[in-house]
């Protein structure tokens, strides 16, 4: 599934293991901006590109926590759908996204958890050069299809 399709609300009982969505993300410098003032992580490692061009990047990174609150929104909003409630999001923070640069978000069902009527997955964010940089893994309680 690709962002440009029309959306779907994919409820536990329509989610197979191995269902999967992508979409890509511009991460401009407002961005940026506006995340560092609403949260007041101004680290000029994100924010003062002086500063970040003697640091071992040799440019602005995008915050971590950024990039995680676009996998909540594709968890929330696009896949599985409007209405999903997380549970838990664990992230490992892999490599780098430089500020001014498009990513790669990708959303994988691991497993179905019947008890509870949960889902697990792996999500992925991609830098700019297609290299991993977020490695996260979530749980999940899906829309149930009435209108959340």
């Amino acid at each position: 599934m690709s962002a440009d399709q029309p959306k779907t609300i994919y409820t536990y009982d329509t989610l197979q293991v191995g269902d999967s969505f992508t979409t890509t993300r511009f991460i401009s410098e407002d961005d940026v901006k506006v995340f560092a003032d609403v949260t007041g992580d101004d680290n000029p490692l994100h924010v003062d590109k002086e500063y970040a061009a003697n640091t071992r990047f040799g440019h602005r990174i995008v915050h971590g926590l950024l990039l995680c609150g676009l996998i909540s929104k594709v968890l929330g909003r696009d896949f599985p759908g409007h209405g999903s409630i997380a549970v838990s999001i664990s992230a490992r923070f892999l490599r780098p996204v430089p500020v001014d640069s498009e990513v790669r978000i990708e959303v994988k069902i691991t497993e179905k958890l019947e008890k509870h009527k949960h889902i697990k997955g792996r999500a992925y964010v991609y830098n700019d050069q297609d290299k991993m940089a977020i490695a996260a893994e979530a749980t999940l309680i899906p829309p149930s299809g009435e209108g959340e």
